[in-house]
């Protein structure tokens, strides 16, 4: 197998979303994102939201009784343009790449073709590109300075978030999340927040959506209030672990960021998030953008195998009333 990428590679448009963005956010394990997911729709990416009459029922009579037309709201993601660019001595992209390939079922490493090739080389960058972005989708800041000025390409969840914290009508509400050292701390935290949640928000809970996404100190403080539990199950989950937990049939998603967080200060290092798991949404577009592209080529000047990925992301929250959040106190002004 050669230490170079022999045959440069080209991917554009569709190419660029079915082979590198749709098959790390997509299928039972984007399900743990928590967040709805759009591809290709038109940039900027505007949604429409229609409000819906309490009571359209009238008593009949001749003619179109029609009420007043229905109330549009809007909400626009905004994309930004990104660029994702990595360079590797032939040594060690041969290592990366080989291993990959002796971790597939069924390789034949006395004839290794280029379509093997061609997927672990392809699967590396996937695995990059994916991971970025789901953590800039959640910490993302553009004005960032600080922590070596990683993950600002666009702003995060937690920014929109905190950014629309407030008492009016239109703003989101803030619960204050206290240390997860105290037993139970989680659950009561929990409880409160849907107790006292929009109403609209509680009545969506049958729909089977709403999910609470937390930091993993709050997932492991309600996992160990589980255990407390004297039931034979519990006793048997202590055990064996558990696959996934649920508050009230609320599942519970731990976004994994504990060993991110600690070197972005300007960012709460705790926090829970109750919303409807359709209104937190991550557009991705790589057909409007002209330049779209993914390449992998391998450089003779800089003895480098290169690779380039070109698109535009944003990420933001739909409705207001749909979504609650709790953050520790001191994070109140940061």
């Amino acid at each position: 197998m050669s230490k170079v990428i022999a045959n440069p590679k080209t991917y554009t448009g569709q190419e660029i979303e079915t082979i590198f963005l749709r098959p790390s956010f997509s299928g039972p394990g984007a399900l743990d994102l928590g967040v709805r997911m759009l591809y290709n729709m038109p940039v900027p990416t505007t949604l429409n939201f229609w409000s819906r009459s309490d009571d359209v029922l009238k008593k009949y009579q001749g003619g179109f009784q029609g009420g007043s037309i229905a109330d549009k709201f809007q909400k626009t993601i905004s994309l930004e343009k990104l660029k994702v660019e990595m360079a590797y001595s032939p040594e060690d992209y041969f290592g990366m790449i080989y291993e990959k390939i002796t971790n597939s079922a069924n390789v034949n490493l006395q004839d290794l073709s280029g379509t093997e090739l061609e997927a672990a080389e392809t699967a590396l960058l996937r695995e990059a590109i994916a991971e970025s972005l789901r953590i800039t989708m959640w910490l993302g800041d553009k004005s960032r300075t600080e922590g070596g000025k990683k993950y600002n390409t666009f702003d995060g969840f937690i920014k929109r978030i905190k950014t629309d914290i407030g008492a009016d009508t239109n703003d989101i509400k803030k619960f204050s999340l206290e240390s997860m050292e105290a037993p139970d701390a989680a659950e009561t935290l929990f409880k409160k927040m849907f107790r006292e949640a929009p109403l609209v928000l509680q009545e969506s809970k049958d729909q089977g959506n709403l999910v609470y996404l937390v930091t993993s100190d709050v997932y492991n403080n309600y996992e160990d209030s589980l255990d407390d539990v004297v039931l034979e199950t519990a006793y048997a989950a202590k055990q064996n672990g558990r696959t996934g937990l649920r508050y009230r049939g609320i599942p519970v998603i731990d976004v994994k960021l504990s060993g991110i967080l600690p070197a972005l200060t300007d960012m709460p290092q705790s926090f829970v998030i109750l919303t409807d798991r359709r209104n937190l949404a991550m557009a991705v577009n790589t057909n409007d953008f002209p330049g779209s592209s993914v390449d992998l080529w391998y450089s003779k000047n800089d003895i480098q195998n290169r690779q380039r990925a070109v698109f535009m992301a944003g990420c933001d929250y739909l409705l207001p009333e749909l979504i609650v959040a709790a953050f520790p106190a001191e994070n109140e002004g940061a």
